[in-house]
């Protein structure tokens, strides 16, 4: 691979000091600040697996951006020349392209590995992949469905009477089941702190896990381009504590008395006719 061996050594020197000076600024620096935040558990894993993904990066980018700046700066053509003509080829060294195969080959593998765990974990594979997640949460979780429709969100607490509002407010340390369908064209929920995006198909029942642990609020937004309107599609949702959720529930509950009969019964996904939601 390389036309000199001493260049071999130079540039594997570069990586290795650039990767111990890089490494620490991505660990301790920039890992703590990935999005989405650490506002639920899940949001905490996907922090967590960001800044695996850029720890094993970090030693291929600083190869190649080294390798980039040591080709420009020695491989240039010699001052004063205007000849252009290609440079000496470079191939055949069977030592370099072996590392190369084990190094590369082992990242995917780990990150293979690592990102199947992480699928498997506590917090359950409902990622808005389906209506059936391969791993769950334990313990008891509070049902909440999101039905997107042009140019908005909704959302329904069917062990509640199945109440439908127009705001989204979720109790804190309580495990919560996403229900995320659509009424018209594919929307998608994303509640960007609480770490969850979950396409809203009509017809289909995406679920998604989790379990708020921080009093605040979250931003939603519609991540699909779903029509005129999509750049207004969005919405502030709210984390509670159990007590102020319970009064909030009751209050909607009694505000939506009038016209709860006309809801459909609570359904995993529903007609778009907008007066008759079948399922």
């Amino acid at each position: 691979m390389w036309s000199r061996s001493s260049d071999g050594r130079r540039i594997a020197a570069i990586t290795v000091i650039g990767t111990a000076i890089v490494l620490p600024l991505v660990v301790f620096v920039l890992g703590p600040n990935m999005p989405p935040g650490k506002a639920t558990e899940v949001a905490k894993g996907q922090v967590t697996d960001n800044t695996v993904l850029l720890v094993v990066m970090t030693p291929f980018t600083v190869f190649i951006l080294g390798y980039l700046v040591y080709a420009i700066v020695v491989f240039r053509a010699p001052k004063g020349e205007t000849e252009l003509r290609d440079g000496a080829s470079m191939r055949g060294h069977m030592p370099s392209q072996i590392a190369w195969l084990v190094t590369t080959t082992a990242a995917v593998l780990f990150l293979a590995i690592f990102g199947t765990t992480e699928l498997l974990a506590n917090n359950g594979a409902g990622s808005g992949s389906g209506p059936n997640p391969v791993a769950k949460p334990s313990g008891a979780m509070l049902p909440v469905q999101v039905i997107g429709q042009q140019w908005e969100f909704t959302y329904r607490y069917p062990t509640y009477g199945g109440v439908e509002t127009a705001e989204l407010v979720l109790p804190a340390g309580q495990e919560v089941a996403f229900h995320v369908t659509s009424l018209d064209v594919v929307h998608s929920f994303w509640a960007y702190e609480l770490g969850v995006k979950a396409d809203a198909n009509p017809g289909v029942d995406n679920v998604a896990y989790v379990k708020p642990t921080k009093i605040g609020t979250f931003q939603i937004r519609c991540a699909e381009l779903c029509g005129l309107w999509h750049g207004y599609m969005f919405d502030t949702g709210r984390v509670v504590g159990a007590a102020d959720f319970n009064t909030w529930i009751a209050a909607q509950r009694k505000q939506f008395a009038g016209v709860e009969k006309y809801l459909p019964k609570y359904s995993p996904s529903y007609s778009p006719d907008p007066t008759f939601r079948a399922g």
